[in-house]
């Protein structure tokens, strides 16, 4: 099983990702992809995104597979994963699912990604070709992000940034954190106030 994922993620490739694991803004500096578990049983469909998500100037890594437990060994949720992929070894930033596939529908992996206690904290957002009230309602109830009517198009990719918690840069060992401004006032003001001394009372 878990070669049948890595021949779904070879064949259909990293959407500008680079072996790196990271962009070149043209400064030499490297920029952090958007990693993006796309899960579709259409390979059309899968297409259609990778294209979206190239087309709007990169920034994103494509990590697509065909069914919902395809996406869980990628996570490390399957049962045969759990033993040897630890969780979210891959770094996923957002899942975008189909929600109608066979075996496991997209609420399903919605629903095993919500309800793990590490992996919940992970953007998902839920594709459809119908326009189904009810199933918008709850998918949305389990924690969707958001529900996208197909095709995908680029105001929905420049969503799909906005539900990605930004990473935070470390800082470089040596350097000192700078106090806010108010901190360093209330420090200063507070060194600076005048110890009384004590009178002895005869």
């Amino acid at each position: 099983m878990e070669e049948e994922v890595k021949k779904e993620v070879d064949s259909n490739g990293c959407g500008g990702g680079g072996e790196g694991g990271g962009a070149d803004d043209g400064g030499g500096r490297g920029v952090e992809l958007v990693r993006v578990l796309v899960v579709d049983d259409s390979l059309m469909d899968r297409k259609i995104v990778e294209m979206q998500l190239k087309k709007s100037g990169g920034g994103f890594e494509v990590i697509a597979v065909d069914s919902g437990k395809k996406a869980l060994e990628v996570l490390g949720l399957n049962e045969v994963a759990t033993r040897r992929t630890p969780l979210n070894e891959r770094k996923i930033d957002v899942i975008l699912t189909d929600y109608c596939m066979p075996q496991m529908t997209g609420y399903d992996l919605l629903k095993a990604v919500k309800e793990h206690s590490t992996l919940r904290m992970i953007p998902v957002v839920m594709m459809s070709s119908e326009n189904d009230p009810q199933r918008i309602s709850s998918c949305k109830e389990m924690g969707a992000e958001d529900f996208i009517i197909k095709p995908l198009k680029v105001k929905h990719v420049q969503r799909l940034r906005t539900y990605v918690a930004p990473k935070t840069p470390l800082s470089k060992p040596g350097t000192k954190r700078k106090l806010p401004v108010e901190l360093i006032a209330e420090s200063s003001s507070y060194e600076s106030c005048p110890r009384v001394a004590k009178v002895a009372v005869a």
